[in-house]
């Protein structure tokens, strides 16, 4: 799991409680199970209106990329390519068969099963950047289910408040209970802007980010597998790979899940 989401929305919840906390508040000030109920039952309904099932049942899916973590990283990627570029000038590209059979990459996989087969390089090339375009659109539709939440919380937080307002207004024979009254219907909006931007939007930004760096990597992928299938030199391989690799993702924690 990305321990930095988790430790990012822990941060953001403290600082979120400590605040009020700070200013004297107290936590039935922010325990109001209606308008829980009110903001995320009616996020919930919005999206699920939004979207066909069979996208709503890629939820999962999309929060696993979000916070989960492959073992891949770009620099073991690039000397993988590199080693295989050395086997295939030496015993020729029938030799990777077995690594293509067994490969845990599926694009890497894929991509050695066709230089293998003896498939036309252009043909490669146009199979793998298919791949890369539906991995590409696969995480977009990932990250707009959770866009399509972020921006639903904040209104359904403020009509929340609306409907605590007008049982407020509704009720005003007790004048000392009107204070707490307007500051429970507030809670909503509370909920509503804080989950949208604590939570919800983050996951639709991290979502974009690791399918670039997945993006970023399948296409190192391509430029390798294509240089095995080329015959190339394996230090030209490497040459070529290094540009991947100089803006320092080699180095980042790892390349995300694949969507």
């Amino acid at each position: 799991m990305d321990i930095t989401s988790i430790i990012g929305i822990i941060a953001g919840l403290a600082a979120l409680i400590g605040g009020f906390f700070w200013e004297g508040g107290r936590v039935s000030g922010l325990l109001q199970w209606n308008a829980a109920l009110i903001v995320f039952g009616g996020t919930i309904a919005a999206v699920m209106i939004s979207f066909p099932a069979r996208t709503l049942r890629d939820v999962p899916a999309a929060v696993k990329m979000a916070f989960g973590l492959s073992r891949t990283r770009l620099d073991e990627q690039a000397e993988e390519l590199v080693e295989m570029a050395q086997i295939s000038r030496r015993s020729g590209v029938l030799s990777l068969e077995s690594r293509a059979e067994a490969h845990p990459d599926p694009f890497t996989r894929e991509g050695l099963q066709l230089i293998v087969d003896g498939t036309d390089p252009g043909q490669v090339r146009q199979i793998l950047e298919l791949e890369m375009d539906a991995a590409e659109l696969k995480a977009e539709r990932y990250a707009k289910i959770f866009e399509a939440a972020g921006g639903y919380a904040p209104t359904m937080g403020i009509i929340g408040t609306v409907m605590g307002l007008i049982r407020v207004l509704g009720n005003l024979t007790d004048p000392s209970h009107l204070g707490p009254s307007i500051a429970v219907a507030f809670t909503a909006t509370l909920y509503g802007v804080a989950s949208a931007n604590l939570l919800l939007l983050p996951i639709a930004s991290k979502i974009k980010a690791r399918s670039q760096l997945r993006l970023h990597g399948m296409e190192m992928l391509l430029v390798g597998i294509l240089s095995v299938q080329n015959g190339d030199h394996p230090l030209l391989v490497r040459k070529k790979l290094a540009s991947f690799l100089q803006d320092g993702t080699a180095e980042n924690a790892t390349v995300g899940v694949q969507p």
